[in-house]
């Protein structure tokens, strides 16, 4: 099959393209860098033509109020040309709990994106991840005050991204499901106990403290943010990850 994966030289991006491709489809990553542009539309048509299915791991810039306009506007781009070239399977990765966190401007606009693509008249398939352990640092960087760490007693259930890149790669390479899949890794920890793990493993002076109202997974409600009884559970723990 040949394949346009937009936001194909990223992190997941490129390595969604390198294992298509190494399972025989003609995988091609388009990116600001390749002269495409879903926000303006430039270079859509010539990354679409003739493609069977379309991957869009495409972000937006930001996590704040201005990520709905970013998903809208993308979406109404690849989906009009998508419907031109009658491409037959349009894959967007997306987040588990996305619907259930009103509080956080970027979860709605994942849910926006979500709902543009179910309305967009084409054969489609999502796949939720759970929370990435590669951003673990980044996470208590948010939330780091010099020697000390606040984090949240939210549940996760983080993944590898190895393991998301293989889910990706399974799903555009079969039949569009027309439904949301879910992946996650196998444990559930909550993010402060996640915390101490990590730096425990690797420790750099700093030290987890339990805040429930600190940074962006304050917002999150109950376990939203773990996976459901039907989810596709990913081999890689978080420990073995970590080493």
């Amino acid at each position: 099959m040949k394949i346009a994966v937009l936001g194909g030289t990223g992190r997941i991006g490129s390595q969604v393209v390198k294992k298509l491709n190494a399972a025989g489809h003609e995988a091609v990553p388009h990116s600001l860098s390749t002269g495409v542009d879903v926000l303006t539309g430039q270079g859509l048509d010539e990354a679409m033509a003739g493609v069977d299915v379309v991957v869009n791991l495409t972000n937006s810039p930001t996590f704040d109020e201005a990520s709905p306009d970013f998903f809208r506007t993308s979406m109404d781009h690849i989906l009009s040309v998508a419907r031109k070239h009658k491409v037959g399977h349009v894959v967007v990765l997306s987040i588990v709990g996305t619907d259930q966190v009103p509080g956080l401007d970027y979860y709605r606009a994942k849910t926006l994106q979500e709902d543009l693509l179910k309305a967009g008249s084409l054969p489609y398939s999502i796949v939720r991840a759970t929370q990435f352990m590669e951003f673990m640092d980044e996470v208590m960087s948010w939330t780091t005050d010099g020697d000390t760490v606040r984090l949240p007693a939210t549940p996760i259930q983080p993944i590898a991204v190895r393991d998301v890149v293989d889910a990706v790669v399974g799903v555009a390479s079969g039949p569009p499901l027309n439904d949301t899949v879910e992946v996650a890794g196998p444990d559930v920890f909550t993010l402060d106990e996640l915390g101490r793990f990590t730096l425990n493993a690797r420790p750099d002076g700093r030290t987890v403290v339990t805040d429930d109202t600190a940074g962006m997974f304050a917002a999150v409600p109950g376990d939203a943010l773990t996976a459901g009884d039907d989810a596709r559970i990913a081999p890689t723990r978080y420990a073995d990850w970590l080493s």
